[in-house]
């Protein structure tokens, strides 16, 4: 058994470093895909859309200055595409105005940009800065709390520090979330969506915190809850859900996880494939 937890272990993290490098973004909450990596759950843009409603349902409550309003839009509304651009006004809107009621929102779509970019010290910066300003952010406490354990590095001063913070950070959201009243005029299925979605990426980031320490009963049980939702799957989810599954030796639902996860096409699917096929065959032998 250490030797199949070895061998996943470090398989999985060879995947990470791969991985990394190909993933454009994480959305403001999951949402559905039947692409790869390059496009899987979380960068589809339906989590996105209802994390922007459930902002600007929340802004428009309040009336401002209108020539705040026009610089918040002009951000707001710059292409995805054009990071730079987007980058270049978000931090122009922050030096004008630093504690503004769109500031929230500001910090939340730079740390998205900074992420789709791969600049993950620029990421951590503004994320940090974000909740050092606005502590119950639900979207910048999953987000942070879903990338930290993906980017970990065990070789890294304070590492295991690193894994406290993002459990802290995913605790908070899902406390923050269980007290979360919905904005007037936002439509409920709109705001169960945002829940939904923000729910799926706290218990994943916690999935992976748990198998980074190879808590792995632990883990298995918050990446079931991460992908209860069938139109909110990550095959990441499933292929780690598949490597806590292996060590606990419950070869059977492994090789279920590990068939999940080979749904998705991209990079992983053979990889996915190959350790489902094993783990049906230890599931044979165990019996």
């Amino acid at each position: 058994m250490k030797k199949t937890a070895y061998h996943l272990v470090f398989a999985v993290a060879a995947v990470f470093l791969a991985a990394m490098a190909i993933f454009p973004g994480v959305s403001h909450a999951q949402g559905t895909s039947n692409a790869g990596p390059v496009n899987n759950s979380m960068t589809t843009m339906d989590g996105r859309q209802a994390q922007q409603d459930v902002t600007e349902k929340y802004l428009r409550q309040e009336l401002g200055d209108p020539k705040e309003e026009a610089a918040y839009q002009a951000f707001h509304k710059a292409s995805d595409h054009d990071g730079d651009k987007k980058i270049h006004l978000g931090i122009a809107f922050l030096a004008k105005y630093p504690k503004d009621r769109y500031s929230e929102a500001i910090y939340e779509e730079l740390s998205q940009t900074y992420y789709d970019k791969k600049d993950l010290p620029s990421f951590y910066t503004y994320s940090e800065k974000g909740l050092s300003l606005f502590p119950d952010d639900v979207h910048l406490l999953a987000l942070s709390g879903w990338v930290i354990p993906r980017a970990f590095d065990p070789h890294e001063p304070d590492a295991d520090k690193k894994l406290d913070k993002a459990e802290l950070y995913e605790k908070r959201a899902l406390d923050v979330m269980d007290k979360m009243q919905k904005p007037a005029g936002l439509p409920d299925d709109q705001f169960a969506q945002f829940k939904t979605g923000e729910l799926a990426v706290a218990h994943s980031g916690l999935g992976f915190v748990y198998f980074r320490r190879e808590q792995y009963d632990a883990s298995a049980k918050e990446l079931i809850t991460a992908t209860q939702n069938e139109a909110t799957s990550d095959p990441t989810d499933y292929f780690i859900l598949g490597a806590d599954l292996e060590n606990l030796s419950r070869y059977k639902e492994a090789a279920d996880a590990f068939n999940r996860c080979a749904q998705t096409a991209g990079t992983m699917q053979d990889q996915c494939k190959k350790y489902a096929g094993d783990a049906t065959q230890r599931a044979a032998d165990a019996k």
